[in-house]
């Protein structure tokens, strides 16, 4: 590989993370469906405590 050639790629690359780090990702980060049941059954359990109280 040329030295031109490298100076480029490294220059590209540079200009590509900087961009990147200005721009917001589009889709939402991944959440595993273990993370997701966990966070259901917590925020059930929210709910019904929340509830609870207010019928006694």
């Amino acid at each position: 590989m040329n030295r031109r050639k490298k100076v480029n790629q490294i220059l590209k690359k540079k200009a590509k993370k900087a961009n990147d780090k200005l721009n917001p990702k589009g889709k939402p980060r991944y959440i595993s469906k273990a993370e997701r049941a966990k966070q259901s059954l917590d925020a059930d359990g929210q709910q019904q405590t929340a509830v609870a109280p207010e019928h006694n």
